[in-house]
C-alpha cells in the first residue's frame, strides 16, 4: 500500500499566497488548514482548493501544532508523512518531486531537512544567516515534537533524518511596515521573556546587543554580500535587539503615577 501523505498550513488571513501554496502541496493525499479565525478570504480559498479547515483560536504556534497534529493522529491514522508549510510559503518543482520521491522509498527516517530561500526587500537573501535555512519540514507524524521559543516554533524529529533538494520559496513581508510591525511583535515577546528569567535589561545593553547583532548579520554572516537588502535587514536586526533589552527595564505605564 502506498504511503499517504498529508499537507498541513496554519493560517490566519493569509489570502496573499495561499493558493499557490496549497498548489504546490497538490499531491498530497488531503490537506488539513487550521485557521485562527480569519476575517479574510483564507478559508474560502482553502475550501475551494479541497483544503479540510479546522477552525481554533490562535493560542501560539505551539498549541495549535499539537491541535492538528492531534487530529492527524487520531482521525487519520492512515497518514505516514506530513508535509508542513506557512502560508506565505511554496515548494519548488523540484523539491516537490523529491519530496513524492522520499516518501516512497523504504526508509526508517524520522524526517527530512530542506532549505528555504526568503524575498527580502529586492532579492532572494544568499547570506545574513537566511539561506539555505533548513527546515524539517517533512516528518512522520508519530515521531516529532514541536519546540516553541517566543514567537517562532521548529520540528524537532525523533530519530534519524536526511536533506532534500530543492528550495521553500518564503515571502515573509509584503513591505517595510510589515517588518517592522513583526519586530515590535518579537522585541516585546523577548523583553517579556527576559523579564520572566530575571535578566537586566537598560539601554546599555540594548545598544550592546545591538551592536553585536549588526556585527553578525552583516559581516560574520556576510549581509554585506547581499547588497542593500542585506544592510537594512542587519540594521533591522540591530534594532529589534535594541528594543528587546530596552523595553525588559520599562515601566508598564509612562503615565502619572496615582
Amino acid at each position: 500500500m502506498a504511503p499517504r501523505t498529508l499537507g498541513l498550513i496554519l493560517t490566519f488571513n493569509g489570502e496573499r499566497l495561499l493558493a499557490r501554496c496549497l498548489a504546490s502541496l497538490s499531491f498530497c493525499d488531503a490537506i488539513i488548514v487550521v485557521d485562527s479565525l480569519s476575517t479574510d478570504a483564507t478559508c474560502d480559498i482553502a475550501r475551494a482548493a479541497g483544503a479540510i479547515v479546522l477552525e481554533r483560536r490562535w493560542e501560539g504556534p505551539g498549541p495549535q501544532f499539537r491541535y492538528a497534529l492531534e487530529y492527524i493522529r487520531a482521525l487519520e491514522p492512515g497518514v505516514d508523512w506530513v508535509v508542513s508549510l506557512d502560508q506565505d510559503e511554496y515548494l519548488t518543482d523540484e523539491l516537490a518531486a523529491n519530496i513524492r520521491a522520499a516518501v516512497i522509498r523504504e526508509d526508517d527516517l524520522a524526517g527530512y531537512w530542506m532549505p528555504r530561500s526568503s524575498f527580502y526587500f529586492d532579492r532572494f537573501m544568499r547570506h545574513s544567516g537566511w539561506y539555505p535555512d533548513r527546515l524539517l519540514r517533512l516528518f512522520r507524524p508519530a515521531r516529532m515534537e514541536v519546540h516553541v521559543s517566543g514567537a517562532h516554533y521548529s520540528f524537532h524529529p525523533v530519530g534519524d533524518t536526511g536533506r532534500l533538494g530543492g528550495d521553500i520559496i518564503h515571502y515573509p513581508y509584503r513591505n517595510f511596515r510589515e517588518h517592522l510591525d513583526k519586530i515590535n511583535s518579537y522585541a516585546q515577546q523577548g523583553a517579556d521573556a527576559l523579564k520572566a528569567k530575571g535578566r537586566p535589561g537598560g539601554v546599555l545593553a540594548g545598544t550592546l546587543h545591538g551592536l553585536a547583532r549588526f556585527a553578525k548579520l552583516y559581516l560574520l554572516k556576510l549581509g554585506l554580500l547581499d547588497g542593500r537588502a542585506g544592510y537594512i535587514n542587519a540594521v533591522h536586526g540591530a534594532f529589534y535587539a535594541f528594543l528587546k533589552y530596552v523595553r525588559a527595564c520599562e515601566r508598564e505605564d509612562w503615565g502619572p503615577k496615582p
